[in-house]
């Protein structure tokens, strides 16, 4: 499959040049909730970015992570938000070594995947990548952060199931998922004609 170039100003900054004034109604070290010319918003500080890790061309590694706000340990793919100067590659290699304990320095096995809109009231696109891991580096992993509570490696019809089951229930998660699934079923349907 040929890597699409992906270059979205809505990755960068909001785009809704129109809409003013834009007033911050509150602020916290994560996010900012802004009047936008009477449009409220919820953005983030930092760009957000999202990692599917695709093991063998059947799995997907996930974590579980406690999730207070919904007293819940939610089954997620590896996500954070970037740091100081920090690319949101450089990001995405992070917060997936950090949470899985798998460490992959290879820049390039990170391929940026076109925007999904997670909230219309966010005018920021989070990034969103793929990686393709073996076997072996996935049982090869070392310890990982305490917020994940543990690393597992589903394969695609055990996830499907447990989508449908609500054991993963993030919408944003369930999208990406979703459309890598999708576009693979194409692309193997279509070979086959």
């Amino acid at each position: 499959m040929m890597a699409l170039r992906i270059d979205d100003p809505r990755l960068r900054a909001p785009q809704c040049f129109t809409l003013t004034p834009v007033e911050t109604v509150h602020d916290n070290p994560w996010f900012s909730v802004r009047n936008r010319g009477g449009y409220y918003t919820v953005e983030y500080n930092t760009p957000q970015v999202l990692t599917l890790p695709i093991v063998d061309n059947e799995s997907i590694v996930m974590v579980r992570v406690y999730r207070p706000i919904i007293a819940d340990i939610t089954i997620e793919i590896p996500a954070g938000g970037t740091l100081e100067k920090e690319t949101p590659v450089d990001a995405a290699m992070r917060e997936f070594r950090e949470e899985t304990g798998i460490g992959i320095n290879d820049k390039n096995r990170f391929e940026m995947l076109s925007p999904l809109v997670h909230m219309v009231r966010s005018p920021l696109l989070p990034y969103y990548f793929q990686v393709h891991l073996s076997r072996d580096e996935f049982n090869s992993r070392v310890a990982h952060d305490r917020e994940i509570d543990s690393v597992e490696c589903f394969e695609f019809e055990e996830v499907l199931r447990k989508m449908i089951k609500g054991e993963i229930l993030i919408g944003l998660q369930i999208a990406v998922i979703t459309r890598y699934l999708l576009q693979n079923a194409i692309e193997s349907f279509s070979a086959v004609m």
